[in-house]
């Protein structure tokens, strides 16, 4: 593994440029670091690198908007934020569309980061496990405070004693059973994405390092589907989780029932 991992140039501009300052900034915290080693690690690069590069275009989109001549790159944002809204539209219901920004935000930094591993000179910060990680513990925090924020303390409560429609001494054996079914969504959620791009780099770095050049492009191409596919999932189980916590259906007596879903296998 040491062998086929290469310093990134970027990485080493970027350390040569910031990390004295890092580095002083967190000695007094009594965090040293050995000579010679990055004070910045690869994927923290990556992920700064994603947030400029797409405030940047976001920026130069937004003086390109026009609703009577819309160019080419801002009608396939609106299919994609259409199709993000469809997907909150039916699984949350009208208040779905509120979810956006973190839904597209989060779906966008997973999916440049998947592609960026195909770029020669970059890695795919979503191929390390904090990265991941961060990822999924921001959206388990944030559907679990809006949980908290659309039913109550008292009604988000409840739903982790026991369904609708069922007994309340069934709370402590379904209680447990719940809690650990939410937190397992973070491991979830985490693990299969850099499972799935940790695994697709390390094969093309291998058929790099044997054969260059013609053998790893099949695998490059399967590694675009493959970071489109992970990208959609992580999306696709935020929004069901969100849908969970938020979404709340009314009977005929009036009385609130949890919205039924279930996590769908995913690869």
């Amino acid at each position: 593994m040491e062998k086929l991992h290469h310093p990134l140039w970027i990485v080493q501009w970027v350390n040569a440029l910031a990390g004295p300052l890092v580095a002083a900034a967190l000695r007094p915290l009594g965090i040293s670091f050995e000579a010679g080693t990055d004070v910045i690690p690869d994927f923290v690069v990556m992920a700064l690198l994603i947030l400029v590069a797409m405030a940047a275009l976001c920026l130069a989109i937004r003086s390109r908007l026009s609703v009577e001549n819309p160019g080419k790159v801002q009608i396939l944002l609106e299919t994609l934020i259409s199709g993000l809204n469809g997907m909150l539209d039916e699984n949350i219901g009208p208040k779905g569309r509120r979810y956006l920004p973190l839904v597209g935000t989060v779906g966008t930094f997973i999916l440049v980061g998947n592609l960026m591993g195909l770029i020669p000179g970059l890695m795919a910060p979503t191929s390390n496990i904090n990265v991941t990680l961060g990822c999924a513990v921001t959206v388990w925090v944030y559907y679990q405070f809006q949980g908290f924020k659309e039913q109550g303390v008292v009604g988000y409560v409840k739903h982790f004693l026991a369904p609708a429609g069922a007994p309340i001494w069934i709370a402590p054996i379904y209680f447990p059973i719940e809690i650990i079914s939410h937190v397992s969504r973070v491991l979830s959620l985490s693990v299969r994405l850099f499972g799935n791009i940790f695994g697709e780099e390390l094969v093309i770095l291998i058929l790099f390092s044997i054969v260059p050049f013609v053998v790893p492009l099949p695998m490059m191409f399967l590694g675009i589907v493959t970071s489109v596919l992970q990208a959609f999932i992580f999306v696709m189980l935020t929004v069901i989780y969100l849908a969970g916590a938020v979404a709340v259906e009314h009977d005929e007596g009036g009385h609130g029932a949890e919205h039924a879903v279930h996590e769908p296998a995913a690869a």
